[in-house]
């Protein structure tokens, strides 16, 4: 959400930057809804002065008594009444307009965010480690072959049991995830200073309305009939636990994670990566959330990226780090960082982290702020969102850079405490 005083003030840099975005000029029209509310506005508080004022002079008249002057100004207080009586239900409705306008528009870019159009234009900013050299003659498995080959991956029974974009994980392989998620949640806590959440996976509207899920992709997310949603990552409740608060600065920066089951419809992925477990209905993810201070947000940004970067460096794998351009961040986002995993199975990289800062975006649509020492005006937070990792992806990764030629998998050596010493799968 936007401050719309300063959309007036700066009309022709707010459109600039939603055209990064290839977004549609919008100051002209949300400054007119603005103006209608707020003439709309002047006209009730004048009606409401006359009214007080017309009030006593009714008792004016009655005491000097001109009783036909004192029932003028009751029939004149009546209308007024009944004219603010409707004027506040369509100061509700202009109210409501312009806060719908503003709630379908993303989050502007900070101005060193490369312009684009798509994935495409993102830019490389640094590669860690180098692709693993495999001692077989045979090309890289992908990770379903190496799965269902260990009898530790079923997508035929996950059909039959919820449809398509499920799996059934079993033995070492289900072990192995489990182990994968509890070693990111203890390293971001123990390491990393991150306190552990266990939030709800279902939450209301409003949480979703305040991270900037809802109302743009309501098709995204699966709503239940009691009109709760599940969570489509833990961003949603973790950056809601300060929702309509207002924080002091010593309690900034706060930091949280969550490791939680996530839930998208994959809505408008009709074809994409059907195979495998790139892209499931459920999945696992260790969230990373903070809230800052503004001016802390930037350097926010960077130690939070470390963290994730961390994961993938102490389970040996090679990756790549990308600055997303305008046109591939999230909705909510200024600047977004994602991390590429190599997958020698699929010989590419794929996303398995994506760490954003979000300004006072979110922090407006939540009603979130804090109160500097010394000073009587809240301010709104700054908030910050990154996968730290996703675990089915992690799962994926080490199943491919891991295997060997005989069909097994050796498990990394920072997951052999989580996997009772077993340092091979197979």
């Amino acid at each position: 959400m936007f401050d719309i005083k300063w959309i007036r003030e700066n009309a022709a840099a707010f459109d600039q930057a939603l055209a990064k975005r290839g977004h549609e000029a919008s100051a002209a029209g949300l400054i007119a809804l603005d103006e209608s509310r707020r003439s709309h506005i002047g006209k009730l508080q004048e009606s409401q002065e006359r009214r007080n004022a017309a009030s006593k002079e009714i008792g004016k008249a009655k005491g000097s008594g001109d009783d036909a002057r004192a029932q003028d100004l009751i029939e004149e207080v009546a209308q007024i009444k009944a004219f603010i009586q409707s004027g506040e239900e369509e100061e509700r409705k202009l109210n409501a307009a312009l806060e719908a306008a503003m709630a379908v528009i993303p989050n502007l870019p900070y101005d060193d965010v490369p312009v684009g159009a798509d994935e495409a234009e993102n830019v490389v900013l640094r590669t860690h480690g180098e692709k693993p050299v495999f001692r077989f003659n045979e090309p890289p498995k992908e990770h379903f072959d190496l799965g269902e080959a260990l009898n530790g991956m079923d997508f035929s029974t996950a059909a039959k049991l919820s449809g398509s974009r499920f799996v059934v994980l079993k033995g070492q392989i289900a072990r192995l995830e489990r182990a994968l998620g509890q070693f990111m949640i203890d390293l971001h806590t123990r390491e990393h200073g991150y306190t552990e959440v266990s939030p709800p996976l279902l939450v209301h509207s409003d949480p979703l309305y305040g991270t900037g899920q809802l109302p743009k992709f309501e098709e995204d997310l699966f709503k239940t009939a009691t009109d709760h949603y599940l969570i489509p990552t833990a961003e949603v409740p973790l950056t809601n636990l300060v929702a309509g608060e207002i924080l002091t600065e010593d309690q900034l920066p706060l930091r949280v994670s969550a490791l939680t089951y996530c839930f998208r419809s994959e809505a408008g992925s009709a074809g994409r990566d059907t195979r495998g477990m790139l892209r499931q209905h459920q999945f696992q993810k260790c969230e990373l959330v903070s809230v800052t201070r503004p001016e802390d947000s930037l350097d926010e940004l960077e130690r939070m990226l470390g963290c994730a970067e961390k994961v993938l460096q102490e389970l040996g794998l090679h990756y790549r780090v990308m600055t997303l351009c305008t046109g591939d961040m999230g909705f909510s986002a200024r600047k977004t960082y994602d991390i590429e995993v190599w997958l020698p199975g699929q010989d590419t990289y794929r996303e398995i982290s994506s760490c954003s800062v979000c300004g006072d975006f979110q922090a407006r649509r939540m009603n979130a702020r804090f109160r500097p020492t010394g000073a009587k005006q809240p301010l709104h937070v700054h908030t910050l969102n990154g996968s730290g990792i996703a675990v089915g992806r992690a799962l994926i990764a080490v199943l491919e850079n891991y295997q060997n030629g005989d069909g097994t998998i050796t498990v990394p050596e920072v997951l052999r405490p989580y996997m009772g010493g077993l340092d091979n799968i197979g």
